[in-house]
């Protein structure tokens, strides 16, 4: 994740503008690929798709979109090393064990916390380049 620490000189709300700004990205490659308008349920829901990196024959059970979602958090949350992954389990699905305590934070500051790390997930696997 990118380092925030040096721009304690700068406004805070620059760097909240620049998050809006590439989440707002984020949503709009995701409703021009896919012709919905998502919200933060449907980001993680798609990228753990990805991460899982199969399609199963029949539609994805309400468990199992759970289960993809965690992996989406995990994923995302990896990069500020809250989670290791831990490898696959014989279904094929990814293992994620939770290895630093999250912060204790506000529901809205956790939605905060994940959309800076997903939107990182985006850049580091070159899905966007944000502008």
């Amino acid at each position: 994740m990118k380092n925030y620490s040096s721009i304690f000189t700068d406004d805070i709300s620059t760097l909240q503008k620049e998050i809006k700004a590439k989440w707002l990205q984020v949503l709009e490659f995701i409703e021009q690929n896919f012709d919905k308008k998502p919200d933060l349920n449907a980001v993680l829901f798609l990228v753990g798709i990805r991460e899982l990196g199969q399609i199963p024959e029949k539609p994805f059970s309400k468990e199992d979109k759970t289960r993809l979602m965690h992996i989406a958090n995990c994923k995302a949350l990896s990069y500020s090393g809250y989670y290791e992954l831990q490898g696959i389990n014989r279904e094929g699905w990814p293992v994620w064990e939770n290895v630093k305590p999250l912060p204790n934070l506000t529901l809205i500051e956790q939605e905060n916390l994940l959309r800076q790390h997903l939107i990182e997930y985006f850049e580091r696997e070159e899905i966007i380049q944000f502008k």
